[in-house]
């Protein structure tokens, strides 16, 4: 009999885990305690073993993917066996002949309703040889990828770890790897076009499978023929109606992606009312965004002659928004821009912020580095020595080296700095793990080398992911101080200026130069109070100004 695998709870703060490798494919023989993936948790990379022997009929999880707690990963069971009935719950055939029985009231040609309800159930008994290819989530903050090239075209045969075609994430353009043998059967998107996480982007399998079905019954709805009688009695909607009917099943339930449904939530927008340009019809974000109301247009129609004023005056409202004159140019937002719109909107709106500002002598700190330069393996900069500060005075306030979980403050045990590094389309922010235990050598090296892969979007998941504080350095630019906003989910943000030369003065009233450098750290006050933070302050003080002190 086959089993389920699902997604095990693997540590008490866990709520989902992230396929990090498969060791097996389906197809191949497992026996009980061989490892058949990795899972990557909140806290470690750890390895999967299965319980059962048999063959793994089915993989439903792509690396890379994240998957809550309790989901199905996998089945195992004898060569051949029937697993469906596993996916669907045993509830397919009910819901398949329950579901026209609620459109009988609303339907006025019964032969309307009959037509679907014999549809669902053949496809679902149908066997095809195929697979789809949803959008993997290739980054924890990851909503929609946006589909740079396409290194495969429809017909050509497909092996399992072949390239498929590169995606470009908020992060980083990433490779998207075939999991199936077979043939390229189906290309759901264009170059240039975004898709939510999970949205059908290909099928793979064998060559005359029907796709249609498979498509339709991966949306959990007839295939499109069957909806033809629908329309007739919507016939006089507006333009694009007939896509927005099709996105509708036998219970009035719209098909759309979990991100537009937020979204319509949000901006109030009724789905039924919205033409899908997804799979066979499912609304995603880009019909939520681009939609609009035809009620104003609708209204005048049924309505008196008296009510086209009203439209006539709506109609001139917006164009005294455009511009009377001048030329400008409209730029799409990238992956890369929404989500640092978001989270960083999310942090400032949600995270109270309160900044401390303190003024750090940097002549010993400049008069070492040459010094330490002349035998370092890389060249340290005073960006590195700021992490390397930061690192070790945070180890000695822990209170700082924390986050902010909602029921629950976090303190890490390690120190993650985040570095925050600018590209053509805005912020990237690797992280240098445990940074307390680096050389500056080795933080250089390593800052180098993350930095170049994040200009030119070579940066992996496991490079950008795991900060506990970061630090933004904008003194290259001459700026003196600035306050930065704080990188979710740290609790802190160190923004660091020039290294400026000002007139000191001693006891006796002479003056003398001296170099200075201004920090500003940014706190979420629900974490972190005014006088902790001025504490950890002034031990990244003391370091910099006596940095032999880093050394020992």
């Amino acid at each position: 009999m086959a089993e389920v695998i699902r997604m095990p709870k693997m540590s008490d703060t866990m709520e989902e885990g992230v396929i990090a490798e498969w060791h097996k494919k389906v197809g191949d023989k497992i026996k009980s305690g061989e490892v058949i993936a990795e899972v990557e948790t909140d806290k470690a990379t750890m390895d999967l073993e299965s319980y059962w022997d048999g063959t793994l009929l089915y993989i439903g999880v792509k690396k890379g993917d994240a998957v809550p707690i309790d989901g199905i990963m996998a089945i195992v069971g004898s060569e051949g066996e029937e697993y469906q009935s596993l996916l669907d719950g045993g509830s397919s055939a009910n819901g398949a002949a329950a579901a026209p029985a609620p459109e009988a009231p609303k339907t006025e040609a019964p032969a309307a309703v009959a037509a679907p309800a014999a549809k669902p159930a053949a496809v679902s008994t149908e066997k095809i040889n195929a697979a789809v290819v949803r959008m993997p989530k290739m980054s924890d903050t990851m909503e929609e990828g946006t589909l740079v090239s396409w290194q495969k075209k429809v017909g050509d045969k497909v092996k399992s770890g072949d390239i498929l075609a590169e995606v470009e994430t908020d992060k980083a353009t990433m490779e998207l790897e075939a999991y199936e043998d077979g043939t390229l059967l189906y290309v759901g998107i264009k170059e240039g076009d975004a898709v939510p996480v999970d949205a059908i982007i290909a099928v793979i399998g064998e060559e005359g499978s029907n796709v249609e079905a498979l498509l339709a019954r991966e949306n959990g709805e007839a295939p499109a023929e069957t909806a033809a009688p629908a329309p007739a009695a919507a016939a006089p909607a507006v333009n694009g109606s007939e896509k927005a009917v099709s996105v509708a099943d036998s219970n009035e339930r719209v098909k759309a992606s979990p991100l537009a449904k937020r979204l319509a939530d949000e901006k109030g927008i009724n789905l039924s009312e919205v033409a899908g340009s997804g799979d066979n019809g499912r609304i995603v974000k880009r019909d939520v965004d681009e939609f609009k109301p035809a009620a104003q247009a609708s209204a005048p129609a049924a309505a008196p002659a008296a009510q086209t004023a009203p439209a006539a005056k709506a109609e001139a409202a917006p164009a005294a928004s455009e511009p009377a004159s001048g030329d400008f140019t409209d730029t799409p937002i990238s992956q890369m821009r929404k989500t640092i719109a978001r989270r960083l909107s999310e942090s400032l709106f949600t995270a109270p912020h309160f900044y401390v500002t303190m003024e750090i002598n940097m002549d010993k700190a400049m008069a070492l580095r040459p010094q330490l330069n002349e035998v370092a393996t890389a060249k340290i900069s005073f960006n590195d020595m700021v992490i390397k500060a930061c690192a070790v005075a945070l180890k000695q306030h822990p209170a700082v080296n924390s986050a902010w979980l909602g029921d629950k403050i976090r303190k890490y045990n390690y120190v993650n700095i985040g570095v925050a590094v600018a590209v053509d389309e805005g912020l990237l922010v690797p992280v240098i793990r445990e940074a307390d235990k680096k050389t500056l050598s080795a933080i250089s090296g390593e800052v180098k080398d993350l930095a170049g892969k994040a200009k030119d979007k070579k940066l992996q998941p496991k490079d950008w992911e795991g900060n506990t504080f970061s630090v933004s350095n904008l003194g290259m630019f001459g700026v003196d101080e600035f306050t930065a906003i704080i990188n979710p989910p740290d609790s802190c943000i160190l923004a660091i200026g020039a290294i400026k030369k000002v007139a000191a003065f001693k006891e006796d009233g002479t003056v003398y130069p001296t170099n200075i450098m201004k920090v500003t750290l940014s706190a979420d006050h629900r974490v972190v109070d005014g006088a902790t933070a001025a504490q950890f302050l002034l031990t990244v003080k003391k370091l910099l100004e006596e940095p032999m002190s880093m050394l020992v």
